[in-house]
């Protein structure tokens, strides 16, 4: 008996301490604080600090109660792919690299969002080189870096 009990004492502190995968959260928040439903809507907009909430031991901002609200009811459907990072970077060379928050696409009903700065637009690279080729490639790549 003791030996079962020890066996479910285990369990129930490894899952506990489990590591959840790891997210892109400058500014404290995923997608620096940006409303990752108003991205299904074709935009991308500043959450509020009025509207926050946790998912997977990390915070999301909102523009209104109502995308909160969508959020809460539905998170996997929200997640940015590969955690928030640049999905270029996660297929191109397998790293973790930050994004800027209005450089984003819906592709398959799924939000991918995209390093720019000067002109290193990795949107456009995506949308030049073969987006499905490198979400292929993006999505071997996160299996291997996500828990890093």
């Amino acid at each position: 008996m003791n030996r079962i009990l020890l066996a479910f004492v285990f369990l129930i502190a490894y899952g506990g301490f489990a590591q959840s995968i790891d997210y892109n959260t400058k500014k404290g928040y995923v997608a620096k604080g940006y409303d990752v439903v108003a991205y299904f809507d074709d935009k991308a907009v500043v959450g509020k600090d009025s509207f926050v909430t946790a998912y997977d031991k990390v915070k999301f901002k909102f523009s209104s109660q109502e995308n909160l609200e969508k959020f809460k009811n539905d998170p996997k459907k929200y997640l940015p792919k590969y955690g928030g990072y640049c999905a270029y970077a996660v297929a191109v060379s397998s790293k973790k690299v930050p994004i800027n928050p209005e450089t984003f696409e819906i592709r398959n009903g799924e939000l991918y969002l995209f390093y720019n700065s000067g002109k290193n637009n990795t949107l456009t690279f995506w949308k030049s080189e073969s987006p499905e080729n490198l979400r292929v490639k993006a999505d071997e790549n996160w299996k291997e870096i996500k828990y890093q």
